[in-house]
């Protein structure tokens, strides 16, 4: 899936990340979904290299460098960006729905916080991490009730309320293999919408093949309840 772009006027892309962040992530699914060229470079974020300290404001990823002397941060800030500048845009015509959409994509960067996914991978205490996974369902319960129940967020057509939702989405496939925890158990419209996600060839390809390793590592890392449900 892909959008004919025009890439003849387009400023040069760079993004920063590191390899298991989530919120870069869906910056390349907006870029790989619309078939824009753009380079990307991973950091260590616990050893970051000088000049990002001078690029990042707040120090974090996604930070994204345009045309090398212009530089955005946050990533719905950018993932809109990317969108802007390369039209036809993935958000809904409808202005009500696009801002409804704006509403749930800032929803689920909630869901991605040490409130809800980092939290439960993060928490070393088992009932404070069964507060987490119990807050977090409550939230998807809501966020089921709003789905459209068709292929996507909204209906038949990808927008990029879809692209922002993937790699959260990625990330409880993840767990659930890993520490048999499924966030999304008795959710079918967010089963179905994440089964659907994954088979996309841009959800796909906007992460590193070692993804997998890479997130268990982090699991093990943090030695939390999580830790322990490794398989």
């Amino acid at each position: 899936m892909s959008i004919n772009t025009s890439t003849n006027t387009l400023p040069k892309l760079k993004l920063i990340s590191f390899k298991l962040c989530p919120y870069v992530q869906r910056t390349v699914i907006t870029l790989l979904a619309k078939g824009v060229p753009y380079e990307i470079e991973y950091i260590d974020l616990n050893n970051p290299p000088a000049w990002f300290k001078v690029l990042s404001p707040l120090g974090k990823v996604p930070v994204m460098q345009v045309n090398d002397d212009q530089v955005l941060f946050e990533s719905s800030v950018i993932q809109e960006y990317v969108d802007e500048i390369t039209p036809p845009s993935l958000h809904p015509d409808d202005l009500l729905l696009k801002a409804q959409n704006r509403a749930w994509i800032a929803f689920g960067g909630e869901l991605m916080g040490m409130n809800g996914l980092h939290g439960i991978v993060h928490e070393k205490d088992q009932q404070a991490c069964d507060t987490i996974v119990s807050s977090i369902r409550s939230l998807l319960e809501r966020l089921e009730q709003v789905h459209s129940g068709q292929r996507f967020f909204n209906g038949e057509q990808f927008n990029l309320i879809d692209a922002a939702y993937a790699p959260m989405l990625m990330r409880f496939e993840l767990l659930k293999s890993h520490c048999q925890l499924d966030v999304l158990e008795g959710l079918p419209k967010l089963q179905a919408w994440q089964r659907e996600l994954m088979t996309l060839e841009a959800v796909q390809n906007s992460v590193v093949p070692e993804l997998p390793q890479l997130y268990r590592g982090m699991i093990s890392h943090y030695d939390g309840v999580m830790a322990k449900r490794l398989r």
